[in-house]
């Protein structure tokens, strides 16, 4: 008998955000812990595991488009992730589907597969690195620090789907970190559905790392993660006024000068339907502070528009609030409704003509903010990481310590084809676009 063909082999389909990709990464390292393979198409799985988003309608359809494409080309699928709350939808729509599970529960969805293809333990196939199997490239990982959430936004169903706040213990998530750098990786990409709120739930409590009592707070966090050596990227961060202590490691260098924020609109009014804080002078004072301290961050953050009772009175006062505001990278979308949400009782539906031309109007007056802010860095020597080497283009494909991964700009080298993914190296900046940058290697 052949070893190989013996071995039982898993597919798995990731879709939607970062925090649903560590979960996949989660449920491929434990089922590669039992011995399964994981197979990179339908043909060479037995199984398929779906891992579902279901944030909107449209992530919906894609995720239903997904579990009837793994099963027409494998038969045997078992869905997961954040849709699987709806599971008489899924089964009403694919009844072949073998198991429905929610987000985040990886024994249950483990046990799926126990029972469509039993393990078979060979201690020549159980081992794993550890930091466990990661579906990102080697030289950065995503770092999910809690689940769920406590708001309650008007357009928003996480906590229905995901639940209330829950912090990882704090030491847990700084020996995960410890081990991702020692295995290679030059940038953690901190996350969670509301990172600024780390700890609430847990109290603060204290945990050990290396022997020293460390507490599960937002800034300790950052402080901790800062001296381990890698990039530390912060995502989903609320501007809660404890925020403000993190800037100065932000000046420091001790965590990138980034912060990805979800203001979602400007307009008190939309703010108040949005059930978000809605004091944006304050929040531009503050913003304007951490400048101050630190001249080089960069601000993240995605937008509304068309949400329903939104004027164009609203719609004028988001423009103006980001021209002042002067966000780095912006991400605009138009409103969608949200099975479940409470933002669907709202009056004053906004036309989808209305939608698209806002959209087009807040991407036009974005574009212009970051090509001025992107024509500043002309000239400027920075710190880079190299993402890929594109050799029909003759050129690396690189990072700033403003950008993000598959979100934001890049940093185009011509001619170097030589490094690799995962260098780090100072380049100066030549020339700028509206998004990316052009450097060239210092002697």
């Amino acid at each position: 008998m052949n070893l190989k063909s013996s071995i039982p082999t898993i597919g798995l389909v990731s879709l939607g955000c970062p925090k649903a990709l560590v979960d996949s990464e989660r449920i491929l390292t434990q089922l590669r812990a039992e011995g399964y393979r994981i197979s990179p198409d339908y043909e060479g799985a037995d199984a398929v595991i779906v891992n579902t988003c279901g944030f909107l309608d449209s992530a919906k359809a894609e995720s239903l488009a997904a579990i009837g494409e793994a099963i027409a080309q494998n038969g045997k699928v078992i869905v997961t992730g954040c849709m699987g709350v709806e599971a008489d939808r899924i089964r009403a729509a694919h009844p072949a589907v073998l198991a429905i599970t929610g987000p985040h529960q990886y024994e249950a969805v483990v046990g799926a597969v126990h029972d469509a293809v039993p393990p078979q333990h060979d201690f020549k196939q159980d081992l794993i690195p550890p930091q466990g199997l990661r579906l990102t490239p080697k030289h950065y990982a995503y770092l999910k620090i809690s689940e769920g959430c406590n708001n309650r936004c008007s357009f928003c169903i996480i906590p229905s789907l995901r639940g209330d706040l829950a912090s990882r213990p704090v030491a847990s998530v700084l020996y995960e970190a410890e081990r991702l750098v020692k295995a290679g990786v030059q940038e953690l990409l901190v996350i969670s559905q509301d990172t600024s709120a780390y700890g609430m739930d847990i109290k603060y409590a204290t945990s050990k790392f290396h022997g020293r009592e460390v507490e599960a707070r937002f800034l300790d966090l950052s402080r901790e993660l800062g001296n381990l050596g890698a990039w530390v990227r912060l995502h989903y961060v609320y501007p809660y006024p404890h925020v403000d202590h993190v800037i100065p490691l932000m000046a420091e260098g001790k965590v990138l000068p980034y912060l990805d924020i979800p203001f979602q609109h400007a307009s008190p009014n939309v703010l108040k339907a949005m059930r978000r804080p809605a004091n944006q002078d304050k929040v531009l004072d503050r913003i304007h502070s951490w400048r101050k301290i630190c001249p080089d961050l960069a601000l993240r953050s995605t937008f509304i528009v068309g949400f329903p009772g939104e004027t164009e009175a609203d719609f004028q006062e988001l423009l103006n609030w980001i021209k002042e505001a002067r966000i780095e990278r912006a991400g605009c979308f138009k409103y969608e409704p949200v099975e479940g949400a409470k933002a669907n009782e709202i009056a004053g539906a906004v036309p989808e003509d209305v939608k698209e031309d806002r959209w087009h109007r807040f991407m036009e007056a974005q574009q212009a903010i970051s090509a001025e802010i992107q024509q500043g860095k002309v000239g400027r020597t920075i710190e880079v990481l190299v993402d890929e080497i594109d050799e029909e283009n003759d050129e690396a494909i690189a990072r700033s310590i403003w950008d993000a991964p598959e979100i934001d700009g890049n940093v185009f080298l011509p001619g170097a084809t030589d490094l690799k993914p995962g260098d780090k190296l100072k380049v100066k900046i030549v020339e700028a676009e509206e998004y990316d940058l052009i450097g060239e290697r210092l002697p």
